[in-house]
């Protein structure tokens, strides 16, 4: 368990904290802070209402509700988004709509989760070649259906 800092924004008043909605849950349930009709096609960083510190060594992943995605194929482009821990604004959800109707995106409605996540630091060694594998170079599909 960590401890992240919120404070909430003007717009944000009112609204309720990004909460896990079962004892089960991974991530935690973050709501719209406006109103917007998300057209096919369109993609909108959609307000939450308010900013976060994270403790050095984290992140929060940002992640789409499945429900969203399956039932009316708006979700979050960049899976999982990354809030860095020297973030300071606004936390903004980016959701794209990849559904055939306008998506009504209502303040106070759940958007999308945040899913708190520990950070490895990696450095790399720069090298003339690589060990071989069974794999080798084969990506892509490489490996069957």
């Amino acid at each position: 368990m960590i401890r992240i800092q919120i404070a909430r924004l003007p717009h944000g008043e009112g609204l309720p904290l990004p909460a896990y909605a079962t004892p089960g849950s991974a991530g935690m349930d973050v709501v719209a802070a406006e109103d917007l009709d998300l057209a096919p096609g369109a993609r909108h960083a959609v307000a939450t209402g308010f900013k976060v510190a994270i403790p050095e060594g984290f992140e929060i992943q940002v992640r789409p509700r499945s429900g969203l995605a399956f039932k009316y194929g708006v979700t979050v482009p960049n899976t999982p988004g990354t809030i860095d821990s020297d973030y300071r604004g606004e936390l903004k959800i980016l959701m794209i709509n990849h559904g055939d109707e306008p998506f009504p995106v209502r303040r106070g409605e759940r958007i999308a989760q945040l899913v708190p996540a520990a950070v490895t630091k990696a450095d790399f060694d720069v090298v003339e070649e690589l060990d071989s594998t069974t794999r080798g170079v084969g990506g892509f599909g490489s490996t069957g259906r």
